[in-house]
């Protein structure tokens, strides 16, 4: 299943993958407390992909945790492929290499695996020695929106390539009219695509779209609703591990929910996401190399979407006293 699933992933990319492990570990909502040895216990328990941004407020702890596993010989550091994000609040181009540099000297690396464009969504620039991170609000406890070419931003993330700061660049949160505009300007072509997708936000349309461009698509929140409970985004009822065809495939299948919603992103050719601070489902969120989904079971996951995203500006900038729509 692993050799198939990399024969997959190669027809993916034009280019190699590294590494071929197709599983994410993200860090965000990770308190700094514990992140450093967070990230060192999935980097133990064999995760690669290590997802980061500035706005998580913990790159300073996962370069700790990173610098812990190269020392101790877990890992090399060509053998990891890092992720990190630029904020909204970096937009412009002379502050874009600033941003990438403050990421790279936080996680402790001279390069970064990808940098990828974190919302498309510009805001007032905040001084990187009095607000880090500056999070969605200014020194004024103010959302503010400005003008900003996102061209020029991405032009400027080419220009993070040329100095070899970073081996690739992309975008999160983009539609693909936004992709188009991207893709119409660039010398450096996106190399992945991270957005919300779980079986309530399947956005099948979308993944066509990057793939068919040549992109890797991320999926995160690939748990759906689970991590947004406590930020009152989502209830209950809403957790895909607890609906009746998740729980029904997982007895089928002697897995876990949490494995089946991993294995259908790994069906649709996406990079699932996923975070956990608990070691046992580190490994358990690993385990979805041995056995596959057949098409009618596809079928089943799929036929839940309701277009439900739960990480959406429009809705949660509303809370900030700015009205931030970018998927209508």
């Amino acid at each position: 299943i692993l050799c198939a699933f990399m024969t997959m992933a190669a027809n993916i990319l034009k280019d190699e993958i590294k590494p071929e492990d197709p599983l994410v570990f993200g860090f965000w909502k990770v308190p700094k407390d514990i992140c450093a040895d967070v990230c060192y216990r999935a980097i133990e328990a064999g995760y690669r992909r290590l997802d980061c941004a500035c706005d998580y407020g913990n790159e300073e702890e996962v370069g700790k945790g990173i610098a812990k596993a190269i020392q101790d010989g877990i890992c090399k550091r060509e053998d990891l492929f890092v992720t990190s994000k630029l904020w909204n609040t970096y937009h412009k181009p002379e502050h874009v290499p600033l941003a990438c540099q403050r990421s790279l000297k936080d996680l402790q690396l001279s390069y970064l695996d990808e940098y990828l464009i974190h919302f498309p969504i510009s805001m007032e620039f905040v001084p990187f020695d009095k607000k880090y991170p500056p999070e969605w609000t200014n020194l004024d406890g103010k959302m503010v929106l400005v003008p900003q070419d996102m061209c020029a931003t991405w032009k400027a993330m080419e220009s993070l390539v040329d100095k070899g700061l970073v081996k690739t660049i992309g975008v999160c949160n983009f539609t693909t009219q936004l992709l188009r505009q991207i893709l119409g300007i660039c010398r450096i072509r996106p190399s992945t695509l991270q957005v919300e997708l779980h079986p309530h936000n399947s956005q099948q349309r979308l993944i066509r779209f990057a793939h068919e461009e040549g992109m890797n698509v991320t999926a995160f929140s690939a748990f759906g609703a689970s991590s947004y409970i406590e930020l009152s985004m989502a209830t209950e009822n809403d957790i895909m591990m607890k609906h009746p065809t998740i729980l029904a495939l997982a007895a089928a299948h002697k897995k876990t929910p949490a494995q089946i919603l991993i294995r259908w992103a790994l069906e649709r050719n996406t990079f699932p996401l996923t975070k956990t601070c608990n070691s046992d489902r580190m490994k358990e969120n690993r385990g979805v190399l041995d056995f596959s989904l057949a098409d009618e079971d596809m079928e089943k996951i799929n036929n839940l979407n309701e277009n439900r995203r739960y990480n959406d500006p429009g809705v949660f900038c509303l809370g900030m006293g700015t009205f931030c729509p970018i998927y209508d």
